[in-house]
């Protein structure tokens, strides 16, 4: 190993004897009695060395070698140190690790992995993500995952993009005319040129679903054991989720049963909305954005399957506007619905 901080952390003094690695006290953590001996140790861990060349090189400063090895004890402990360099990041070209350091940095951190956050991105760059629907949402969707390291994120809408379509992460205004999956395409390469935008005849491992609800989309993802999101903002509210996983949580339909126990009328409301739409969606730039922005989130918890289940998985996140504030509504399997025969959640 090849001790070095974590990228995301600061050091900072409390007083002349105790350092404090990380400013947030839910990061980092704080150590004293060790002074110049802690000083000196952390000077010299930039990855050049391995933990026998950290001990020696402290030794030659004067450090003793069993207060070397408290230092780096407690700092790995307390889990701010990484391996450097990481075999596994020789699959990533230079300009890629260069384009991806952030979130590497943050994937370590979030995810308390001592490999700079590797592990996390590996599975992000072998992830493929189909985006239904390439209007402000949608397109936004796509362009976040591809900078966050996802390797294959594709849109299919064929329809054209209008003046409203543009967003600040997704689709611009010169895109008006094109077809928007070709427009969202373009977004993309600009912020991953690496990523893959075409994914005909393959299968996702995650369906986000924008706009309108296809149901023969939706059975065609629950037939195949896609699992999919649903990412939709209309009436100055946004909704992030159901994430639906086949056989594994709450379904649409599940969601469509407990809204008819809930409002008898719901059936006959459902049947008005299927395929239509606003002529001006009560979505502006922040909400699409907002939007999109946690979707994406989620899309990546399911990706990198590091910490509990999404959030929205026998569930929704929603934000209601002028509160700007998210809460979650919980949605459970309803024993009507045909995919309870098969749920093992």
């Amino acid at each position: 190993m090849r001790p070095v901080l974590k990228s995301g952390l600061l050091q900072v003094w409390r007083d002349s004897e105790t350092v404090q690695i990380g400013v947030d006290p839910r990061r980092g953590f704080a150590f004293t009695g060790l002074g110049r001996a802690a000083a000196a140790v952390l000077s010299i861990l930039d990855g050049s060395r391995d933990r026998a060349g950290v001990i020696s090189a402290a030794v030659a400063r004067g450090i003793p070698a069993e207060i070397v090895d408290r230092v780096l004890a407690l700092l790995a402990a307390a889990g701010v140190l990484n391996d450097f360099p990481v075999p596994a990041r020789r699959a990533f070209p230079e300009e890629t690790q260069a384009r991806l350091a952030p979130e590497l940095a943050t994937a370590s951190l979030a995810h308390k992995d001592g490999d700079g956050g590797v592990r996390v991105m590996v599975r992000r760059r072998l992830g493929h993500v189909r985006v239904h629907g390439g209007g402000r949402i949608g397109s936004s969707i796509a362009t976040l995952l591809a900078a966050s390291g996802v390797g294959r994120v594709a849109c299919r809408d064929e329809r054209p993009a209008g003046p409203a379509d543009a967003a600040p992460a997704g689709l611009g205004v010169a895109d008006s005319g094109s077809p928007r999956e070709q427009g969202t395409a373009l977004a993309v390469r600009r912020v991953a040129p690496d990523a893959c935008t075409d994914d005909r005849d393959t299968r996702p491992d995650v369906a986000v679903l924008t706009e309108e609800q296809d149901p023969q989309l939706i059975a065609a993802l629950v037939s195949s054991r896609v699992p999919h999101l649903v990412a939709t903002a209309g009436e100055a509210i946004g909704v992030v989720g159901p994430l639906v996983i086949p056989g594994g949580s709450a379904c649409l339909q599940c969601l469509n049963l407990t809204r008819r126990d809930r409002d008898p009328a719901w059936p006959l409301i459902a049947a008005q909305l299927a395929g239509s739409r606003p002529a001006t969606p009560a979505c502006d730039a922040v909400l699409a954005t907002a939007v999109a922005a946690h979707a994406a989130g989620q899309v990546l918890a399911f990706i990198d399957r590091t910490g509990p289940d999404p959030a929205t998985k026998n569930g929704t996140l929603e934000l209601v506007l002028p509160d700007w504030r998210w809460r979650r509504r919980t949605w459970p399997i309803h024993f009507e619905c045909g995919c309870s025969r098969n749920n093992v959640a």
